[in-house]
This record gives C-alpha cells, sequence and structure tokens, in this order.
C-alpha cells in the first residue's frame, strides 16, 4: 500500500482497521514494566503551537542513557504508545514518544485522524519540523545521550520514522512496525542503519513495493535489514487486530511470535547499533 497525497476514504477505513488502539498489547501492559520507571510530561513550543511529548527512564546510574523516540500511530500520543516508551525505558533506554499533533491530542475515529495525519502526507517537512522540535528537548535531560539515538514507530509511525532516517544524518538506526515503504522522499547516502519489521503475507504491503524500497536503498548504498516475519499479515503486532480483522472482514491479524520475535529482533538491532 502506497502513501497517497491525499488520505481517500478507502485508506481512512483501511487505517482505522489496521491501527487500532483500543486494545493494549500484552507486551505493552504495565505489568510488563517494573516500578524503576519514571515517567514525565515535557512540554514546548513550535511555530506558535503547544507540544507535550511523554520522557520514560530509570533513574538508575549517572551515566548517560542512549535515546529511542517514539512516533505514535495517527491517533496521536495515546497509552499505546506511552506504554511502548515505558517498555523501552525498562530495557535502559531513555525512551522520548512524540507528541505529533500538539497538546498531546488524540482521537478516537478515522475521520479526525485522518484530518490530523493529512499534512504529514502531503507536506513530509512537517513531520520533520515536530520531530525536530521533539528531538531538540532530549538536551534538557543529561541521563540522555544526545549523540545516540534511534527511532521506532508503528503503523503511520512506521512511515515516519523511514521518513527521518532518509533525511537525518546523525541518528543510530529506525526501526519501522508494519509501516508504509515508500514515501516519495528519496534517503540520503547517509549512515542511518534501518531495521524493517513486516508481515511476509501484509496483502496492504504489495511485493512491488517491497521491491521498490529495497531498490531505493540500494542505490542510495543504505544500510537496512528488512525482515518478513512467517504467516504474519496486517498489524502483526496488535491483538486488537485479529477482532478487528473477523468483525470487518479485513486481512489483519495479531501474530503473538511475530510481535515477540520483531521486538526481539529491534533489541538486537539496538545491541548492534549502540555499541
Amino acid at each position: 500500500m502506497k502513501i497517497p497525497k491525499m488520505l481517500t476514504p478507502v485508506l481512512i477505513l483501511l487505517f482505522y482497521f489496521a491501527c487500532s488502539e483500543n486494545k493494549k498489547s500484552p507486551e505493552n501492559s504495565s505489568d510488563s514494566v517494573s516500578k524503576g520507571v519514571k515517567t514525565e510530561e515535557v512540554t514546548y513550543n513550535i511555530n506558535g503551537k503547544n507540544y507535550k511529548s511523554f520522557v520514560a527512564y530509570k533513574d538508575d546510574s549517572d551515566q548517560p542513557k542512549p535515546v529511542v523516540m517514539v512516533i505514535p500511530e495517527w491517533w496521536g500520543l495515546t497509552d499505546y504508545a506511552k506504554g511502548r516508551a515505558k517498555q523501552l525505558a525498562d530495557l535502559g533506554y531513555f525512551a522520548l514518544a512524540v507528541d505529533f499533533y500538539g497538546e498531546g491530542k488524540t482521537v478516537d475515529n478515522p475521520t479526525d485522524a485522518g484530518k490530523l495525519a493529512e499534512p504529514f502526507y502531503k507536506i513530509p517537512v512537517n513531520a520533520k519540523t515536530v520531530f525536530d522540535g521533539a528531538k531538540a528537548q532530549i538536551l534538557k535531560y543529561p541521563n540522555a545521550d544526545y549523540g545516540k539515538i534511534a527511532v521506532i514507530g508503528y503503523c503511520f509511525g512506521g512511515a515516519q520514522a523511514l521518513n527521518m532516517a532518509r533525511q537525518e544524518s546523525d541518528l543510530k538506526g529506525v526501526v519501522s512496525f508494519h509501516g508504509n515503504l515508500m514515501t516519495g522522499i528519496k534517503p540520503k547516502n547517509n549512515k542511518v542503519k534501518i531495521l524493517v519489521c513486516n508481515g511476509a503475507e501484509d496483502s496492504f504491503v504489495p511485493a512491488e513495493e517491497i521491491a521498490a524500497f529495497k531498490k531505493q536503498m540500494d542505490s542510495a548504498k543504505v544500510s537496512y535489514t528488512f525482515n518478513n516475519y512467517p504467516n504474519s499479515v496486517h498489524s502483526f503486532t496488535n491483538p486488537a487486530s485479529t477482532e478487528m480483522g473477523k468483525k470487518f472482514k479485513m486481512p489483519i491479524a495479531y501474530n503473538k511470535e511475530a510481535d515477540e520475535k520483531s521486538w526481539n529482533d529491534m533489541k538486537a538491532f539496538f545491541a548492534e547499533i549502540f555499541k
């Protein structure tokens, strides 16, 4: 599935079904995070608009921690995105979940989500501006290593994460979980490493798009790893997708094995890039 310049009603429905945030992943439950994780809201201003991102970290060492930024689904800065940030903090990273819409805004329906996400599809530099504004907040924290930053994203966030890899030169790496691959931005020949976690049976990311992505990465000499998880369709990391798929006859479903495998692949990727 390619990202169009405008969000059509069909695409809106697709994202609604494929990226539902109404249920939390077991990996993302509070029970899976230790009590030593501290969280707080960080507020700042970009071009006259207030933003409220979310940070999570363990205050257990004087040594600065590698940073992982989380780009949320198009619903905004939901508990799901914050939960992923807490998970990352539990792994020993300084995590920052990005407020993309301002004021920590979240929405619960595809129409509003489409209106908020559309500018980032039409004018990708808008996403870069918001991302850079959030990244600058890391400098406020002496326990965060600004020289070691990675980015992860899911669905909408996965596509935006790949766009950051295409444009940034100071990131250590980027991980996209079942995100769109081709976004209209050509990659620079930089040292940002990429990990793509894709469902092998994902009909929304066809073989032609995968081939085009790989060709683009190879031409730019980007260091990337493309993982296809067997028997996995779109939104394989989200437990809510199975119920939604059955209800609306959509080819989406949760795959616990692929969810856990992709998370472990991310951890191995971080261990390598943060050496």
